[in-house]
């Protein structure tokens, strides 16, 4: 899934004004009717240098994207927020510390 896809998921069109925050090592992006950025005319998603870099995400790092439709956000994963995601999950499973 391409991120024009969960833009049109979440029915941002181009100039759709958006507000970006930094939210424990994720980016979160969210209608603003006073955003300071917006969906490029060809719905491309403007990412703040200066967010990403807060966030770990290097020019070229694959991220990963989730659309919250309900709430009219999109999330942004790096790397390695995911890598520390997964490990919590793993160290609460049954026997964790030992897991392969």
């Amino acid at each position: 899934m391409t991120e024009q896809h969960l833009l049109h998921a979440l029915r941002w069109q181009p100039g759709r004004r958006l507000g970006i925050q930094v939210y424990n090592g994720l980016l979160v992006v969210g209608s603003a009717d006073d955003g300071r950025h917006r969906v490029g005319s060809r719905g491309a998603l403007p990412l703040p240098a200066s967010a990403r870099r807060m966030c770990g995400i290097e020019p070229g790092q694959p991220v990963l994207l989730a659309a919250l439709v309900t709430s009219d956000l999109l999330v942004i994963h790096s790397v390695s927020t995911l890598a520390r995601l997964v490990a919590d999950l793993h160290a609460q499973m049954p026997g964790g510390a030992h897991v392969c």
